[in-house]
């Protein structure tokens, strides 16, 4: 009887073993799975760029996830371009802004010169409105001057902002989408 209880807890003991180095081995593989569908590509020009305009690199990784899934020959139907879908208006005010002569619509298919616009529209929509992520999203996403009007006429509460608030769904839905992606990358490559 004691030899067959010592080999049950025995085999109990080899179990549990087997299914924690199981577990740890899943969960190590899913954080690998999870790194394909949430990659970190451009890595050292999003770092840079951040770094110069003072913005948080995993949330500038995470709009341009949302904005073109990394492809930098994106093209929206409206003409934004790049991995950051910048309109070229928009790229020319920054250019002027920055003071890059040299710009043209071209560039805006270049990773390193879309990121660079794209991170510095980010860090002025950030100032515009106070760190508030969902603003600069919307901002980003629906254009500055919705996003202060809706301000302007009580549609949105900046000091207590609602994504269900937001007037434009597509606004609303991507403002969404970017914040999921951001958490997802904080939780996978925040050091």
């Amino acid at each position: 009887m004691a030899i067959k209880k010592r080999w049950a807890n025995g085999k109990t003991v080899s179990l549990m073993i087997i299914l924690t180095v199981l577990l740890g081995y899943s969960i190590f593989q899913l954080s690998d799975l999870q790194k394909i569908i949430y990659p970190y590509p451009h890595r050292t020009i999003i770092e840079k760029y951040a770094a110069q305009y003072g913005v948080d690199p995993l949330f500038v990784l995470a709009v341009i996830r949302e904005e073109s899934k990394f492809l930098p020959q994106s093209e929206s139907y409206k003409g934004a371009k790049g991995l950051m879908q910048l309109m070229p208006s928009t790229a020319q005010s920054i250019a002027e802004s920055i003071g890059d002569k040299a710009y043209t619509d071209e560039d805006l298919l270049n990773p390193e010169k879309n990121i660079q616009y794209g991170t510095w529209y980010l860090a002025s929509l950030q100032k515009l409105f106070s760190n508030n992520r969902t603003l600069v999203i919307a901002a980003y996403n629906g254009g500055r001057g919705h996003v202060k009007e809706w301000i302007d006429t009580g549609q949105i509460d900046p000091e207590n902002i609602r994504q269900q608030d937001i007037p434009f769904k597509e606004t609303r839905d991507h403002v969404e989408r970017v914040l999921n992606s951001y958490q997802k990358y904080i939780k996978l490559y925040r050091t």
